[in-house]
């Protein structure tokens, strides 16, 4: 079943200038100090506001916490990101997403120091992995599912499948190459996957065909 092209409707607002004050303040101190050991006293010193600042702006630590997640993942996809941008050439297209993600999310360094925050404290607060997979990882499949149902020229039976094996690879190889050290033991490179990747989506139209 196609998804609510509604449900995928959720722009970031702006950012004020305080929240980007705030979120700098707080970058420092978990990537510093890891998720459990952050308190709103450390992110109050480092942001230079008061914590009923960061309240008022954030709820709480997870609220704030999820901010920084959107801020270094989703921002970077809002270009390309929303219903009536997401249209194209589907090898063109998926190229260019691939390829923001790849360079505009994963070469910054800070995302990559939270994602291994992420990865090394999900035993103890497993809400934090959930919040990376509902904020990042869920949102991109979204998209991709609603792209691939809204193009059946593509003949993909399984839209959902197929997005998540789209966006899951290339979340995998960042973990695989930067996480795990990966490229220093067998390097795979970026337009390797990126081709491969293409030609399994466009090869479903092919295999209809034929």
């Amino acid at each position: 079943m196609p998804i609510n092209p509604v449900q995928l409707e959720n722009p970031l607002p702006a950012i004020a200038p305080k929240q980007e004050q705030i979120l700098q303040g707080a970058i420092r101190i978990f990537l510093k100090e890891g998720y459990a050991r952050t308190s709103m006293d450390r992110v109050s010193a480092s942001a230079g506001v008061s914590k009923q600042t960061i309240y008022s702006h954030f709820q709480d630590k997870e609220g704030l916490f999820k901010a920084l997640i959107e801020r270094l993942t989703i921002a970077c996809f809002q270009s390309i990101f929303s219903i009536e941008k997401l249209q194209g050439e589907p090898a063109i297209l998926l190229r260019q997403v691939a390829e923001i993600y790849l360079t505009k999310v994963a070469d910054n360094p800070d995302y990559l120091a939270l994602l291994r925050l992420i990865i090394t404290e999900s035993q103890n607060f497993p809400e934090l992995a959930k919040l990376y997979n509902q904020t990042v990882v869920q949102r991109g499949r979204q998209i991709l599912s609603y792209y691939f149902a809204s193009h059946p020229e593509l003949a993909i039976s399984d839209p959902e499948a197929m997005a998540h094996i789209f966006f899951g690879s290339l979340v995998s190889y960042v973990i695989v190459e930067e996480i795990l050290h990966g490229k220093e033991l067998t390097f795979l490179s970026r337009d390797r996957l990126l081709d491969s990747l293409i030609n399994m989506v466009m090869s479903q139209s092919l295999n209809t065909v034929g």
